[in-house]
């Protein structure tokens, strides 16, 4: 944000309204800072200055120069504070401690901040949003050195298994917005000892900066690193010194980074068992093997049909990736499909899957899968190690909000009238549910048993009497003749679907089983007398939350009013919601509930037609 030098195009004072307005934006940017806390980095006696620049950004600063905050897209929604800003309040903003110094180096050169240089904490991953303001310490020192915005959610993160970027980063230690503003190199010197002086372990960013400047002077450097403090007298007097120090420093990160960041992303991400493995050369036989049994692994495990239509990128990398054996690294292009979308629909057309284009997006898209495939029925998916899923049940317990334990949905199917037969003929309870996996089996074991196979065509299966009625009395009228037999890849999905479908639905400690098909969520805006909107929400129950905790968590979240009432000739509660917030809402519910979204249905009244 801060590595060219931007020039100002105006320099304007703010008036007594455009204050307020700022203050309340801050408020509501910043809920963890009071009035008091805002009333230090403004003082209501002190003159404020916005500047503005060419690429839209406004700098927020105090008299003297010394800037506090700048908004990124000069509209008021990415307001950020400046690091001197968070010297002065370092609980302004949360924030993400390092690993060590090594990892400091990058940030303070401009580098955004990965996962692996993050020390998560014995309690788990804090929870945060998509876009939310956090700041970055480093150990032992309590001033932040840089601040940005957080590119994915906790929920995302450790679905994504605690890598790739966790934050962008936007203002940094040592940057241009630090060197100068209105011409100042380093404000306000009489703060920055009260901060730095008195705090030894400001030793830490002292010498990881110090380190970095390649052009510094050695016996500077050894100056500032045994007294921990900048000499703001000199830097004021020797403007030229300073400037040519930046140069110079901006130019050896630059470079620091290109050549280092991606060792450091490797050294990270590597476990620690892995780093000793070798790596075997796969053949194209062999990457096609893979690919196949990490496809019915993730189909088995992990692909829920609730998910449905899944994008082809997200099924290869939330879904068949995690699947892959360990020190195995597949390649799409090292197998004979050459491309993702070339396979997904080899698969397609055996059957397994199927997949589709989106025209608008130019992506694959899987919508379905056939559960009563040969090969999937056939295919024994693999335990795999539950570390993951306890250390993500382990975070989610240790969160302070309480719509961070997770989320599950299953369907199950009973045996009903029609379907006993075939159960008591293999020996399987009817008083049970089944999952769809199971109940295919069942009928699978009973075909086996009778020898129902048809010995010239292997995937038919000729029907006797008993599965006859099982799979069509009563589901074909009257004079019509029954089928005599029926594929296999038919017959998975007819038994099921003359079962009684129900649902389990789990959170935390409680699980509920219900009878029929899952009922959705209805998020409703409307308008109410004096054209104001109104936003409501129902069906919570079906999904154990309750609704008196997330009206008083929505409440705070928009700053807005919002109660609770009985829904008018049924059973359950509403959450009133002041405003039109509909898509706000059904995103947090996604986020931090875990709600799929094809549980969610919005309808918006007060668009116009």
């Amino acid at each position: 944000m801060f590595k060219k030098a931007v020039e100002a195009k105006s320099h304007q004072r703010l008036s007594g309204a455009d204050r307020k307005k700022l203050k309340r934006t801050l408020r509501d940017r910043f809920p963890r800072a009071s009035d008091a806390d805002i009333d230090a980095l403004l003082p209501p006696k002190t003159e404020i200055t916005v500047s503005k620049f060419q690429n839209r950004v406004l700098v927020y600063s105090v008299e003297g120069g010394f800037p506090v905050f700048f908004d990124v897209d000069g509209r008021g929604t990415d307001i950020f504070p400046t690091v001197f800003a968070l010297w002065k309040v370092p609980e302004l903003l949360p924030c993400f401690m390092l690993k060590g110094g090594e990892v400091s180096r990058f940030v303070i050169g401009g580098a955004d901040l990965m996962f692996p240089g993050i020390s998560i904490p014995a309690d788990g991953l804090p929870s945060f949003l998509s876009g939310e303001p956090w700041a970055v310490k480093v150990p032992g020192n309590p001033a932040p050195i840089a601040v940005g915005s957080t590119t994915m959610s906790s929920t995302e993160a450790l679905k994504a298994g605690l890598r790739g970027k966790a934050l962008r980063i936007t203002h940094y230690y040592r940057d241009l917005l630090w060197g100068s503003v209105e011409g100042h190199s380093v404000p306000n010197a009489g703060f920055l000892e009260d901060v730095v002086v008195e705090d030894p372990a400001f030793l830490s960013t002292s010498q990881v900066s110090d380190s970095c400047e390649g052009a510094a002077d050695s016996s500077n450097d050894q100056k500032n690193g045994e007294e921990g403090i900048i000499d703001a007298d000199n830097a004021n007097s020797e403007p030229n010194s300073t400037s040519a120090t930046q140069d110079d420093f901006d130019g050896n990160i630059v470079e620091q980074v290109a050549a280092d960041v991606g060792d450091l992303k490797l050294t990270e991400n590597v476990d620690a068992g892995e780093t000793n493995e070798e790596h075997h050369v796969l053949t194209t036989e062999d990457v096609d093997a893979y690919l196949d049994k990490c496809l019915l692994q993730a189909l088995h495990t992990t692909v829920k049909d609730k998910d449905l239509p899944m994008p082809g990128s997200t099924l290869w990398s939330n879904h068949i990736l995690p699947c892959r054996p360990s020190g195995i690294t597949l390649d799409i292009k090292k197998s004979s499909h050459k491309k993702l979308s070339k396979w997904l629909q080899a698969k397609s057309s055996a059957g397994l899957i199927s997949v589709k284009e989106d025209k608008y997006k130019k992506e694959s898209m899987l919508f379905s899968v056939n559960r009563g495939h040969p090969d999937y029925l056939s295919f024994k998916p693999e335990k795999r190690p539950a570390e993951k899923a306890s250390q993500a049940v382990d975070h989610a317990a240790s969160d302070n909000i309480q719509p961070a334990k997770i989320l599950e949905v299953t369907e199950v199917y009973k045996p009903s009238v029609h379907v006993n037969p075939i159960f008591a003929s293999v020996g399987a309870d009817t008083g049970r549910l089944y999952t769809f996996s199971e109940a295919c089996d069942v009928v699978f074991n009973y075909i086996e048993k009778e020898n129902l196979v048809k010995p010239t065509a292997k995937s038919i299966v000729v029907l006797d009497p008993t599965l006859s009625d099982a799979l069509f009395k009563g589901a074909i009228k009257k004079g019509t003749t029954y089928p005599t037999e029926i594929h296999k890849k038919d017959l998975g999905s007819t038994f099921v679907n003359r079962m009684q479908a129900h649902h389990v639905v789990s959170r935390g400690s409680q699980s509920v089983v219900r009878k029929g098909a899952l009922k959705t969520i209805q998020i409703v805006t409307e308008r109410r007398q004096g054209n104001k909107k109104m936003t409501k929400l129902s069906g919570l129950e079906t999904f154990l939350m309750d609704p008196e905790a997330l009206a008083s968590e929505l409440q705070k979240k928009f700053a807005c009013s919002t109660t609770v009432a009985e829904l008018p000739g049924k059973k359950g509660q509403e959450v009133l919601i002041q405003g039109g917030v509909i898509a706000d809402v059904a995103k947090h519910l996604v986020e931090q509930f875990g709600i799929p979204k094809g549980y969610i249905e919005v309808l918006d009244k007060t668009a116009r037609k």
